[in-house]
C-alpha cells in the first residue's frame, strides 16, 4: 500500500507543478504584451507625403511650377 500512496502523491504534486507553470507562463506572457510598447501608426507619414505631392502637382498643373521645380520638389517630398 505504501508504493501506491507515494506514486499517488507524486503524481498529485507533478500535476500541481505542472497547473501553477502554465499559469506563470500565461501571466507573463499577458504582462509582456501589456508592457509592450504600441508600434507607432505609419500612416501619418505617408498621408503627409501624399498630401505634400497633391499640393506639389496642383501648383504644377497651375503653372506655378515648372517641370524642373516639380521635380526637383518631388524628389526632396520623397526623400530621393
Amino acid at each position: 500500500m505504501g508504493i501506491l500512496r507515494v506514486a499517488a502523491r507524486t503524481a498529485v504534486i507533478s500535476g500541481t507543478a505542472t497547473a501553477v507553470s502554465g499559469r506563470v507562463a500565461s501571466r507573463q506572457a499577458a504582462a509582456h504584451a501589456a508592457n509592450a510598447a504600441p508600434a507607432a501608426p505609419a500612416a501619418p507619414a505617408e498621408d503627409e507625403t501624399a498630401t505634400k505631392l497633391k499640393q506639389l502637382a496642383d501648383l504644377h498643373s497651375q503653372g506655378i511650377l515648372t517641370d524642373d521645380e516639380f521635380a526637383a520638389a518631388k524628389a526632396k517630398a520623397l526623400g530621393l
